[in-house]
Order: structure tokens, then sequence, then C-alpha cells
């Protein structure tokens, strides 16, 4: 089998899935060629899974100040270079077409009349999960942005929603966690704003991962350039995160159970969406401003979520090769019943 497997580049969090998903692709002996877009080259890192890969301009959100900026991401994008992409992407010797809400992909497969398949979060919602923030701009880039003839949503929680579980790695349970350890993925806000925010907490030890490092004057505040592994590293062993309210670093937390404190996007819905289920769940807290005391609040909680997810990935590929049968209601209830949720102190 030969797919081509499209990727929305602009946030880290397709790409960790799309890390999961090549690494269960490859073992099933499936050939895929990956396209990414939504930032420049030269701003990807930690790639050399994807066996050589391909880059393409795509679209992207501006975001100012912790806050989609719509008027921006309109006046940057480059339709010209968008349409010429779509139809430079010649899909017509690949099997099955994949977008992880990748809009090149999808839309060279609608003029080529190939069927894509969806396969991320943002397929979610076009079922009834938590909803909020929501607005005609947002529904619209919602349904146009990536449309798949078919899509695989993925969500913490089912909701009595044909949904599965997120595509995460499944690694051991830490064995050790600092509790005074928290790590800080903000990348949409201002790093400077953010470093006076966590500045009286001395108690407590930051490290903060940003696109662009600035120098902390505080020996318990850490400034990290992006690195997967060293991400993952101090992920593994923290007590709990900051960061904006995405999908996948969330996922990635509960699997951990750590304990989350999570400040969505102004003016973006998926995000707005992620805290309120957040919270309707019991999984995490949430900011809608970066608040001094909401932080001081969480920090001295010692309330967690650890939840077993299975391996996602192995699951939709076993079902791709199978064909990809309808999948019915036994299915979808099959995966969840293998899922544990435990409340945990640290």
């Amino acid at each position: 089998m030969n797919i081509f497997y499209g990727v929305q580049g602009t946030g880290n969090g397709h790409i960790t899935r799309a890390r999961v998903m090549a690494k269960e692709l490859y073992a099933a002996g499936i050939d895929v060629t990956f396209q990414f877009t939504g930032r420049p080259a030269d701003k990807y890192f930690d790639m050399e899974i994807f066996n050589g890969y391909q880059i393409r301009t795509g679209l992207t959100f501006n975001t100012d100040k912790g806050q989609v900026n719509y008027l921006k991401t309109a006046l940057d994008a480059k339709p010209i270079t968008f349409i010429k992409d779509v139809k430079a992407l010649d899909l017509s010797a690949f099997d099955l077409v994949i977008t992880d809400f990748e809009p090149v992909t999808a839309w060279a497969a609608k003029n080529q009349k190939k069927p894509v398949l969806g396969i991320g979060h943002q397929y979610a919602f076009n079922h009834k999960i938590p909803r909020a923030g929501s607005d005609p701009i947002a529904n619209q880039v919602m349904k146009y942005f990536a449309p798949a003839d078919r899509g695989v949503g993925l969500h913490w929680h089912h909701f009595g929603q044909a949904i599965l579980p997120p595509i995460i790695d499944t690694p051991a349970t830490p064995q050790r966690i600092y509790k005074n350890k928290i790590v800080v993925y903000l990348p949409f806000e201002d790093q400077q704003a953010v470093i006076k925010l966590l500045a009286p907490f001395t108690g407590f030890d930051f490290h903060i991962y940003a696109p662009e490092v600035v120098v902390s004057p505080y020996s318990h505040i850490i400034c990290n350039p992006l690195s997967r592994e060293k991400f993952q590293k101090d992920l593994y062993d923290c007590a709990g995160i900051i960061s904006n309210a995405g999908f996948e670093l969330a996922s990635e937390s509960l699997q951990l159970g750590k304990k989350i404190l999570a400040k969505p996007l102004h003016a973006q819905m998926e995000q707005i969406s992620n805290a309120a289920a957040l919270q309707q769940l019991g999984y995490g807290q949430t900011m809608m401003d970066m608040d001094v005391k909401v932080i001081e609040h969480w920090l001295h909680s010692d309330h967690a979520i650890h939840i077993t997810y299975p391996n996602i990935a192995k699951v939709l590929v076993d079902w791709i090769v199978a064909g990809m049968p309808e999948m019915d209601e036994d299915f979808i209830a099959s995966i969840w019943n293998t899922v544990e949720v435990l409340q945990i102190k640290q």
C-alpha cells in the first residue's frame, strides 16, 4: 500500500501525532510520503522519522499576544501560492490519501476526485462534543480548511460519539516525579510576560519551551529552545504543565499523569473548546487569561488525572490495512473499554 499523508505543521501537536502514526505505518510495511505545511522549512525540527518529506507553504494562523488575529491571517495568506501548490500535487500514484487537517493535501484530493481520509482532533468536531468560543468564521474554518470525505475524530473522552482516543506514544508510567518541576509551553504568548508572571513563585522550577528563546534573569526559570527529545525528558518527570489548550500535549500529559493548567488562545474555537472539555471532564484546570491567582492555586494543588490509553495508531493502521470497514458501535466501545482513568495525588 502506498499512502500520501498531509500534516498541518503550524503547531507541534499534529507533527507529534504524525510521528506516532509513522512508526506504526512503517512497522506494517506501508510506503508513506509525508507532506508538511504551515511553517517555514527551517522551523521544523526532529523530523528524521519521516524518511524524507515534502514541504509546501499551505495556510496558517497568525497569533498576537495569545490571540488568533484573523485580519493578519488573511493579509499574510498567499492564495496564489496555495492554489499552485494544490494544482502541483499529483496524487494519482497513491492508494490512500490522509490529511491531518492539512489543506493542500485535502484540496488536491478533492480537485482530483480522490477520496481523502481525515485523521485528527479537528474531525471530532463533526460530532456532538463540548464546544465553546464558536463564531461564523471559526465554523467555516473548521468545515472548509481541510475537508475530508471520511473523518476519524480523536478526543480524551467519547462523549457518546463515534470518536477514538488520542494518538500518542504509550510510555511507562514515571517512577519518580519532581513535585516542584513545571513545564511551560505557551508559544503564542509574550515570553517576557510569562517570565514576569512566574517570577514570584521561587519554590518551583519552571522549564519554559518556546520558538524564540529569551533570557531569564531568574535561576528558577529556565528557557529552552524547542527540542522534542529534551522536552519529552522534562515532561516525563515534571509534576505538571502550563500550556495553551492544544490537544496533543494535554493528551500526553494525561497519559503520564501530569496536572494540567491550560490557557486557550483567544478567538480560537478549537482551543477554547478543549479548555471547556478539560474543565467539564475534570481532567485539568483552565484560565482564560494569564492569571497569577489561578496559577498560584494550581501550583499548590496535588490533584492530577492519569489515563491509560491504548495504542490508537496501531488500531488505525490495522483498520486501514483491513480496508477501513465501518466503525460501528461495538468497535468504538471495544476501544474505549480499554481506557483506564485514575485520580491521583502527587
